[in-house]
């Protein structure tokens, strides 16, 4: 392994020639400085839109592959060393497994881009400063390709394994990253069918202490669906980013789709505010599921609200606020019906139930957010044999408690030896429970 100053230049050089390359060109540029520290042909795998699959960003110069064997244009999350790296975000791998690579997740902050694949001699033993290593490898490749996949159409051909349709394409283009977090709270989001959903649309943001979020539901499952969709959301943002309440944003949403549709197109929806210093929720739902919050990891508890009708119906009927205290540890789930109503061949609704009691169950698996919530979609795609009749979204937000989370140094998060004297890397308030090495 090269010296510490070696590495630290290396990053740096990365850096400065990141900035006027193209995504295409980023393997190539990867491999190149990643050999100058012990790490040859690093590959990059990103995990396809509904997160099945990892696939891979090739290079186009020589030695792009790692070695003389071609490697996997795809490799499948579930079952593979790949996929254990992507869904526990740690580190997996070793030199004697899968021909000696190791596996590191891709995280833009929470959010899971896919994995890189580095290769060492096979005499490397992954200490403590070689975790961090590539984890700070690995997080420089992740801001890099975030910064570049917004002006590539090489990124969004990567990750679609089928075509998509032109509703779909606005809602994923206009919506967050699927995963956020801050020192108080993660943020994590789903939704299906992902090349053909037409009228759900999440959103969240972050203005200081207050947690903006918002999920619509517009009538239909066409093109204007997602017209009506993305212009409920501008239209959201709009008034919020002047500073408005709840219920002035529902007046504005009202507003602008009957000036757009007359009173032809309208969307439930469900406004919220959580208050992140102190755990206080003020929402309202318009024509929208109520939210449901689970506590202790075993207790759902519905949240309840004044009816009012959908956004554009134009019945002049004011949606009422209510207001709820969370607890630290609360997870908060706001859906769509889809995730509850749909029904299989056998006529039996997913349900309520059925979805929160998978939420319960796995959150004693002490797995990722964004992992438990993959694996839900999975399993009600696999209720409704692969096919929904609807959009199926579903919100979760995990609120830590009123203390901003203070890093700690924690010996299992760097995958440390249990009586090593080194220095582990700063944890994250949502980092993996288990060991990197595995």
């Amino acid at each position: 392994m090269s010296s510490p100053d070696a590495r630290a230049r290396m990053l740096g050089d990365l850096i400065a020639a990141s900035h006027v390359i193209t995504l295409e060109q980023l393997p190539d540029l990867v491999v190149k400085h990643a050999a100058r520290v012990g790490w040859p042909g690093v590959l990059v795998y990103l995990a396809d839109l509904q997160q099945d699959v990892l696939c891979l960003l090739a290079g186009r110069g020589p030695g792009a592959g790692g070695g003389a064997e071609a490697p996997p244009d795809v490799v499948r999350v579930e079952g593979t060393l790949a996929g254990r790296a992507f869904q526990t975000g740690g580190i997996v791998g070793g030199p004697t497994s899968e021909a000696g690579h190791w596996w590191v997740p891709l995280l833009d902050g929470t959010e899971r881009l896919g994995v890189l694949r580095a290769s060492a001699a096979p005499d490397t033993e992954m200490d403590a400063q070689a975790a961090v290593d590539l984890r700070n490898l690995a997080g420089l490749i992740a801001l890099m390709i975030v910064s570049k996949r917004g002006a590539s159409d090489t990124y969004a051909q990567l990750v679609r394994r089928r075509r998509m349709n032109v509703a779909a394409e606005m809602e994923w283009r206009i919506m967050p990253p699927r995963t956020f977090a801050t020192d108080r709270v993660l943020i994590s989001a789903v939704m299906e069918p992902a090349y053909e959903v037409s009228g759900d649309v999440f959103d969240y943001a972050i203005a200081e202490e207050t947690v903006h979020l918002a999920l619509f539901d517009a009538m239909g499952h066409d093109t204007a669906a997602g017209l009506t969709a993305n212009l409920a959301v501008a239209a959201s943002r709009n008034r919020r980013r002047q500073n408005a309440g709840i219920l002035s944003i529902a007046e504005a949403v009202e507003h602008a789709l009957v000036e757009q549709f007359g009173s032809s197109r309208y969307a439930t929806g469900l406004l919220a505010e959580l208050n992140s210093a102190t755990g206080v929720l003020t929402w309202t739902s318009l024509g929208h599921p109520t939210p449901v919050v689970i506590r202790k990891g075993r207790t759902a508890l519905g949240l309840t609200c004044p009816p009012a009708p959908p956004m554009g119906t134009d019945l002049g009927m004011l949606p009422t606020l209510s207001r709820d205290q969370l607890e630290p540890g609360d997870r908060l789930l706001l859906y769509t019906d889809g995730i509850t109503e749909a029904r299989n061949h056998e006529g039996r609704e997913f349900g309520l139930a059925g979805f929160t009691d998978f939420l319960i169950q796995h959150h004693a698996d002490g797995l990722p957010v964004p992992e438990t919530l993959r694996r839900l979609i999975r399993r009600h795609l696999a209720y409704h044999d692969g096919r929904l009749g609807d959009d199926a979204t579903v919100l979760l937000l995990e609120w830590s408690g009123p203390t901003p989370y203070r890093p700690a140094r924690v010996e299992a998060l760097a995958g440390l030896p249990e009586h090593s004297t080194a220095e582990p890397p700063l944890a994250t308030p949502w980092a993996p429970p288990a060991r990197d090495v595995l």
